[in-house]
Protein backbone atom coordinates (compact mmCIF):
# COMPACT_ATOMS: atom_id res chain seq x y z
CA UNK A 1 0.00 0.00 0.00
CA UNK A 2 1.12 3.37 -0.83
CA UNK A 3 0.69 6.12 1.61
CA UNK A 4 0.03 9.47 0.14
CA UNK A 5 2.57 12.05 0.98
CA UNK A 6 1.15 14.98 2.84
CA UNK A 7 0.72 18.13 0.78
CA UNK A 8 1.67 21.36 2.42
CA UNK A 9 1.03 24.66 0.71
CA UNK A 10 3.90 26.33 2.48
CA UNK A 11 6.37 23.97 0.82
CA UNK A 12 5.45 25.21 -2.68
CA UNK A 13 6.55 28.72 -3.63
CA UNK A 14 4.07 30.97 -5.41
CA UNK A 15 4.63 31.78 -9.05
CA UNK A 16 5.37 35.38 -9.74
CA UNK A 17 2.50 37.28 -11.39
CA UNK A 18 3.02 40.17 -13.76
CA UNK A 19 2.35 43.47 -11.96
CA UNK A 20 -1.04 44.97 -12.65
CA UNK A 21 -1.47 48.55 -13.65
CA UNK A 22 -2.80 50.75 -10.89
CA UNK A 23 -6.24 52.30 -11.44
CA UNK A 24 -6.45 55.92 -12.56
CA UNK A 25 -6.72 58.59 -9.91
CA UNK A 26 -10.25 58.93 -8.46
CA UNK A 27 -11.50 55.85 -10.33
CA UNK A 28 -13.30 54.30 -7.38
CA UNK A 29 -14.82 57.67 -6.43
CA UNK A 30 -16.41 58.09 -9.86
CA UNK A 31 -17.37 54.43 -10.39
CA UNK A 32 -20.77 54.49 -8.58
CA UNK A 33 -21.92 57.59 -10.50
CA UNK A 34 -20.88 56.05 -13.82
CA UNK A 35 -22.75 52.82 -13.05
CA UNK A 36 -25.89 54.67 -11.94
CA UNK A 37 -25.81 56.80 -15.10
CA UNK A 38 -25.76 53.68 -17.27
CA UNK A 39 -28.40 51.77 -15.31
CA UNK A 40 -31.15 54.38 -15.16
CA UNK A 41 -34.63 52.89 -14.83
CA UNK A 42 -36.80 53.72 -17.80
CA UNK A 43 -39.16 56.55 -17.18
CA UNK A 44 -42.50 55.07 -16.19
CA UNK A 45 -44.87 56.24 -18.91
CA UNK A 46 -48.25 55.46 -17.47
CA UNK A 47 -51.19 55.08 -19.74
CA UNK A 48 -53.41 58.10 -19.61
CA UNK A 49 -56.49 55.92 -19.92
CA UNK A 50 -55.73 53.64 -16.95
CA UNK A 51 -53.92 56.17 -14.77
CA UNK A 52 -57.01 56.84 -12.69
CA UNK A 53 -57.09 53.17 -11.68
CA UNK A 54 -53.78 53.45 -9.81
CA UNK A 55 -55.13 56.32 -7.72
CA UNK A 56 -58.00 54.21 -6.32
CA UNK A 57 -57.60 52.44 -2.99
CA UNK A 58 -57.04 48.70 -2.94
CA UNK A 59 -60.55 47.75 -1.61
CA UNK A 60 -62.16 50.01 -4.20
CA UNK A 61 -60.13 48.39 -6.99
CA UNK A 62 -61.19 44.95 -5.72
CA UNK A 63 -64.84 45.99 -5.67
CA UNK A 64 -64.52 47.43 -9.18
CA UNK A 65 -62.94 44.21 -10.43
CA UNK A 66 -65.75 42.10 -8.95
CA UNK A 67 -68.39 44.37 -10.53
CA UNK A 68 -66.67 44.03 -13.92
CA UNK A 69 -66.52 40.22 -13.62
CA UNK A 70 -70.18 40.02 -12.51
CA UNK A 71 -71.18 42.30 -15.37
CA UNK A 72 -69.32 40.08 -17.81
CA UNK A 73 -71.08 36.95 -16.56
CA UNK A 74 -74.52 38.57 -16.63
CA UNK A 75 -73.90 39.94 -20.14
CA UNK A 76 -72.81 36.51 -21.34
CA UNK A 77 -75.91 34.95 -19.77
CA UNK A 78 -78.20 37.58 -21.30
CA UNK A 79 -76.68 37.19 -24.76
CA UNK A 80 -76.86 33.38 -24.63
CA UNK A 81 -80.65 33.39 -24.22
CA UNK A 82 -82.70 32.52 -27.33
CA UNK A 83 -83.69 35.55 -29.36
CA UNK A 84 -87.35 34.65 -29.86
CA UNK A 85 -89.39 34.03 -26.76
CA UNK A 86 -92.89 32.63 -27.07
CA UNK A 87 -95.51 34.74 -25.35
CA UNK A 88 -97.50 33.23 -22.50
CA UNK A 89 -100.54 31.80 -24.24
CA UNK A 90 -103.44 29.98 -22.64
CA UNK A 91 -102.89 26.21 -22.61
CA UNK A 92 -105.64 25.54 -25.15
CA UNK A 93 -104.13 28.01 -27.65
CA UNK A 94 -100.62 26.68 -27.09
CA UNK A 95 -101.81 23.09 -27.59
CA UNK A 96 -103.66 24.04 -30.77
CA UNK A 97 -100.38 25.44 -32.16
CA UNK A 98 -98.63 22.06 -31.80
CA UNK A 99 -98.77 19.96 -35.01
CA UNK A 100 -100.91 16.84 -34.79
CA UNK A 101 -98.07 14.58 -35.98
CA UNK A 102 -95.90 15.79 -33.10
CA UNK A 103 -98.69 15.04 -30.61
CA UNK A 104 -99.17 11.53 -31.98
CA UNK A 105 -95.41 10.87 -31.82
CA UNK A 106 -95.28 12.15 -28.24
CA UNK A 107 -98.21 10.01 -27.12
CA UNK A 108 -96.82 6.93 -28.88
CA UNK A 109 -93.57 7.23 -26.95
CA UNK A 110 -94.87 8.42 -23.57
CA UNK A 111 -98.28 6.76 -23.24
CA UNK A 112 -97.72 4.23 -20.46
CA UNK A 113 -100.73 3.82 -18.25
CA UNK A 114 -100.80 1.71 -15.12
CA UNK A 115 -103.87 0.08 -13.67
CA UNK A 116 -103.68 2.60 -10.83
CA UNK A 117 -104.03 5.39 -13.36
CA UNK A 118 -107.13 3.77 -14.83
CA UNK A 119 -108.64 3.14 -11.41
CA UNK A 120 -108.40 6.81 -10.50
CA UNK A 121 -110.16 8.04 -13.65
CA UNK A 122 -113.75 9.10 -13.05
CA UNK A 123 -116.32 7.04 -14.89
CA UNK A 124 -118.76 8.82 -17.18
CA UNK A 125 -122.24 9.35 -15.81
CA UNK A 126 -124.06 7.78 -18.68
CA UNK A 127 -123.56 4.12 -19.50
CA UNK A 128 -121.84 4.26 -22.92
CA UNK A 129 -121.09 0.54 -22.94
CA UNK A 130 -124.76 -0.34 -23.03
CA UNK A 131 -125.23 2.06 -25.92
CA UNK A 132 -122.48 0.44 -28.03
CA UNK A 133 -123.15 -3.18 -27.13
CA UNK A 134 -126.91 -3.12 -27.52
CA UNK A 135 -127.22 -5.93 -24.96
CA UNK A 136 -129.37 -6.46 -21.94
CA UNK A 137 -127.78 -6.70 -18.50
CA UNK A 138 -128.65 -10.43 -18.34
CA UNK A 139 -126.83 -11.09 -21.64
CA UNK A 140 -123.77 -9.16 -20.42
CA UNK A 141 -123.67 -11.11 -17.16
CA UNK A 142 -123.95 -14.39 -19.02
CA UNK A 143 -121.13 -13.42 -21.42
CA UNK A 144 -118.78 -11.94 -18.84
CA UNK A 145 -119.51 -14.11 -15.87
CA UNK A 146 -120.11 -12.95 -12.33
CA UNK A 147 -118.26 -9.82 -11.17
CA UNK A 148 -115.19 -10.55 -9.00
CA UNK A 149 -115.67 -9.78 -5.35
CA UNK A 150 -112.08 -8.92 -4.50
CA UNK A 151 -110.61 -5.59 -5.47
CA UNK A 152 -107.28 -6.94 -6.70
CA UNK A 153 -107.38 -4.74 -9.80
CA UNK A 154 -107.36 -1.55 -7.79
Amino acid sequence: MHMKTPFRLDDHPRRPQPPLASPPAGYFDQLPRQIMARVQPEAAHESVTWGWLATLSRPLRTALASVVVLGGFSTAFYLSQPATQTPNLPPATALAAVPEAALIDYLAVNNQLETEDLASLPLPDDNLMAYFLQASPQELEAALGPAPLDEAYY
